[in-house]
């Protein structure tokens, strides 16, 4: 490393310039390496002569720089300490975009570790310079401009804020039909990180027209794109019912619930998430998945994802749709599913996460549920905190119709009332109660356990006449 330090104060512009580059490939290769760089006190004089020197060495300095930054937030926090944004972001100003990548990329490294870092950035004034960069002809440093802005604005609103006001979301909302997929990726991305922060910002991508222009991009060939498209949407719809409701009206459930349909894995996650904030934000909308054919295409993720993250999601977007009316919670579970969320609730290998989220969504879907033929198998498998829910139902249901008392007698649902143990006065007894008020008293005790045996000390001590 010494003799590369030598080496970069040589006479010959050459020599300097190929040995920054030894010491970027270094920097580049391990954690190791690049704190060795920061520790032989290369950074300051590498900054210093960045002024001065040529295209080529202004592009290998910008090289190191970001070979060092990418690995921690100590190592990007060594580079701003010696300068180095400031020196980048002059380099941003350069005709040359080859230099401007190069800069762009390198503080895009330094703003992804955190909203600290990010600020050094937005401080130096690379913020308006990338936007400028969007407008290049030049196709790789598009996607750069692109990503770094997307790096800055994930941390914060403020940040986000500090970068739509430079009129970036204009400029990236122009290119979300560009061919290049890679600039695609990237802009959505970008897009993606400015909405999810607030209601405001939100709004400012929705009226750039992004929605329903954004919606043929859930069909690139490109999984990244499709993925970051399915971002935006969530993010958007997340934030208020209105702007959920302007997503629905552009015809971007149906679009959503087809992506879920051809995609797999962590691909399907932004789409799974983003049906249960729809849902979540009132009846009507979540009436919308419903009618979309939203809940089969859950159940089927479900199903198809071994990952329990994956599960806890789609169980979570379950709930949110099927909690608000008894209508609702049929559409549930006639696909199903309430069966499959206790089996999730119960199975000791479930996460805590996806046993937790199973148990919320099972309970919020069975206080609306009156769907007998749903309700019923539960008796048979609920455990007690459960089945205090599917009792408390029946208990609402049978007294007005008199079809599913009869059902619940030749099924066997009352004989399973019968043999539940209650502990007397609590909730589950009264519910217990509820139910057997509902018919005949020989019949009740026709179901209760043991009554059998009294019949047949009847029948021994009956003398016929």
């Amino acid at each position: 490393m010494p003799m590369l330090r030598s080496l970069m104060l040589d006479a010959v512009p050459s020599i300097q310039q190929m040995a920054a580059v030894a010491v970027g490939r270094l920097a580049d290769h391990s954690h190791s390496l690049a704190e060795a760089v920061v520790k032989e006190d290369i950074l300051p004089q590498l900054v210093r002569s960045l002024a001065t020197q040529n295209r080529f060495y202004k592009k290998a300095a910008a090289f190191v720089l970001r070979a060092v930054a990418k690995h921690s937030p100590e190592l990007s926090g060594a580079v701003v300490d010696c300068g180095g944004v400031d020196a980048l972001v002059l380099c941003l100003e350069e005709f040359d975009p080859e230099v401007k990548e190069a800069a762009a990329w390198a503080l895009g490294c330094i703003a992804r570790h955190n909203a600290s870092l990010s600020h050094s950035v937005l401080e130096a004034g690379a913020a308006p310079l990338l936007v400028l960069c969007l407008l290049e002809p030049d196709m790789a440093l598009k996607r750069i401009a692109a990503s770094t802005l997307s790096d800055i604005c994930k941390h914060t609103p403020e940040l986000a804020q500090t970068v739509v006001d430079t009129g970036a979301i204009a400029h990236l909302s122009q290119m979300i039909l560009s061919r290049d997929v890679k600039l695609k990726r990237q802009v959505f991305s970008a897009l993606s990180q400015i909405s999810k922060h607030s209601v405001g910002l939100a709004e400012l991508v929705v009226e750039a027209e992004v929605f329903p222009a954004a919606f043929v991009s859930l069909k690139d060939p490109d999984e990244y794109v499709r993925k970051n498209v399915a971002t935006l949407m969530r993010e958007v719809a997340k934030q208020t019912p209105e702007l959920s409701q302007l997503i629905v009206n552009c015809g971007g459930l149906s679009k959503v619930i087809d992506y879920l349909g051809e995609s797999r894995g962590q691909l399907r996650l932004p789409g799974i998430m983003m049906l249960g904030y729809v849902a979540a934000h009132g009846e009507g909308l979540a009436m919308a998945v419903i009618l979309c054919k939203g809940v089969p295409q859950l159940a089927l993720c479900l199903s198809e994802e071994p990952e329990q993250h994956m599960k806890a999601a789609a169980v979570w977007s379950i709930g949110q749709i099927g909690h608000h009316t008894p209508e609702h919670a049929k559409a549930v579970a006639t696909a199903g599913l309430l069966p499959k969320l206790l089996q999730l609730y119960t199975d000791a290998s479930s996460s805590e996460d996806l046993q937790a989220k199973s148990k919320k969504a099972l309970k919020s879907i069975l206080q609306k549920c009156t769907y007998v033929p749903a309700l019923e198998p539960l008796l048979y498998d609920a455990p007690s905190n459960i089945l205090k829910h599917v009792v408390c139902q029946f208990s609402k249901v049978l007294p007005h119709d008199s079809k599913a008392r009869r059902l619940f007698v030749t099924s066997g649902g009352l004989k399973k009332v019968q043999e539940i143990d209650a502990e007397p006065g609590s909730a589950l007894q009264e519910y217990i109660n509820a139910i057997n008020s509902c018919f005949p008293e020989e019949i009740v005790r026709y179901y209760s356990p043991g009554y059998s045996e009294v019949l047949l000390q009847r029948l021994e001590s009956y003398q016929p006449a």
